[in-house]
């Protein structure tokens, strides 16, 4: 790792030499006898609702409020001041970047966290002055360099091998990624977590059918809004029997968080936060205090969900013998980095040739479609239009730096019908060749 990487400014441009010996040597391998890899997105969603119960616990608790949740916190001495923060305080000035591992478990009445490997794998990166946050992804199967000498391997061996450290270090040597704090959790929590706050609200864009014996994973759901509890909460975003595969199910898991925000906000669940810090006190680890979560609880109330920026870093699929692997394409992983961590965008100057837009939309949404196609044609947009059977949830996708947060708060003024629509970096146009950015329009 570079000798500047701790006093690397948040605005400089990355040095490939920092993206470490995964993209020098082992980038450039072949395509062949490609095979499509197996996430588990689901863990990312136990992360986000343990910091979102404890950091609103924490906020009523300093604030006053919610006697069970001021009882359950002295219990069990999760405070070592006894000042109440004020928020007006900063517990960051620059950006921040989270590392969120979610790990399976590894048998019963085992060591939730001892020898397990990182299945999730997201740098939730922070930036207080623009109060934006970016949610990025690496794939588990990533072939990279160990830090420490522990050879080349899957990046989610790391957490098997030497933890959270090792993890960290590999992430910073192999990416250029300064970690600030980390959340590693057991994925096992979801079902107890989505139990104790009541089940989550959410619509379910098909019908969906699966069965698995063998892992023990059954999935019946049907078209329409359900209230998911636990385990119909973890078959929602494990279903990846469709043409779209881990694609739909990574827009699954972001529909599903927003849904999940939304009912943390909800006065009806603040007496089953206890309930909730009780699984997550099982089954989450961190080195973040309640004290910074609850000014981090303070600062999310700013936020506007569908700003919320995410990413996942682009390869391809690769088998090599019985190991699959997940190739990272340097070019684009720099070009995703340099935009969710460093910030790194294109402002569009005057007379520079607009991006061209896409519109991707199921035949119940086609006059819908038309209306937005013309809404942008009158800005000057050039606009594709592609009809599919099947689409994932409504987003927006953009496919190069160009289309920065001020260019989509523009194309929302433009295009009111897509106002909410979350925002997804994805710089391999895989939706849309021949487009600077992509609007779906389903259900």
């Amino acid at each position: 790792m570079s000798e500047n990487f701790n006093n690397r400014n948040e605005n400089e441009d990355l040095n490939p030499e920092e993206y470490g010996r995964t993209f020098s040597k082992f980038l450039k391998e072949d395509d062949t006898e490609k095979q499509q890899s197996l996430f588990k997105p689901i863990g990312v969603i136990l992360a986000i609702a343990a910091v979102a119960a404890m950091a609103y616990a924490g906020f009523i608790y300093f604030t006053g409020n919610g006697d069970q949740i001021t009882d359950f916190f002295k219990e069990h001495n999760f405070f070592e001041k006894t000042n109440k923060p004020k928020f007006s305080e900063k517990i960051f000035n620059r950006r921040q970047n989270i590392l969120v591992l979610g790990v399976d478990s590894n048998g019963k009445d085992a060591d939730p966290f001892d020898g397990t490997r990182s299945d999730t794998i997201v740098v939730v990166s922070i930036d207080p002055k623009t109060k934006s946050v970016n949610f990025l992804s690496i794939p588990r199967d990533s072939k990279v360099y160990i830090a420490h000498g522990k050879g080349v391997q899957k990046i989610n061996a790391a957490h098997a091998l030497g933890g959270i450290e090792l993890t960290k270090d590999t992430i910073e040597e192999t990416f250029g990624i300064k970690i600030n704090n980390y959340i590693v959790f057991n994925t096992e929590g979801i079902r107890e977590v989505v139990d104790a706050i009541g089940g989550v609200p959410v619509y379910v864009e098909k019908d969906m059918r699966y069965h698995d014996y063998t892992a023990g994973l059954h999935i019946d759901l049907t078209k329409g809004t359900h209230m998911l509890d636990g385990k119909t909460a973890e078959g929602f975003l494990r279903f990846r029997k469709d043409a779209l595969g881990d694609i739909g199910r990574t827009a699954r898991q972001q529909w599903f968080l927003r849904a999940l925000a939304d009912r943390l906000k909800s006065p009806e669940v603040i007496p089953k936060i206890p309930g909730a810090l009780k699984v997550i006190d099982k089954y989450v680890k961190s080195d973040l205090s309640l004290y910074q979560m609850s000014q981090y609880a303070a600062f999310a109330t700013s936020l506007d969900m569908s700003k919320i920026e995410t990413a996942t870093l682009p390869g391809a699929p690769n088998k090599r013998g019985y190991i699959s692997y997940w190739i990272l394409d340097p070019e684009q992983c720099r070009e995703v980095i340099n935009r969710m961590i460093y910030g790194k965008k294109h402002v569009l100057q005057e007379g520079e040739e607009l991006p061209v837009a896409g519109i991707m939309y199921t035949a119940d949404n086609a006059e819908k479609a038309e209306k937005v196609k013309s809404e942008l044609e009158a800005e000057g947009f050039t606009v594709n239009m592609s009809k599919y059977r099947r689409l994932p949830h409504p987003q927006i996708q953009g496919h190069t730096n160009a289309i920065s947060r001020e260019f989509l708060d523009n194309i929302k003024k433009a295009a009111p019908e897509v106002e909410d629509f979350q925002f997804v970096f994805d710089p391999t146009r895989i939706y849309c060749v021949n487009s600077d950015f992509t609007i779906i329009l389903s259900e």
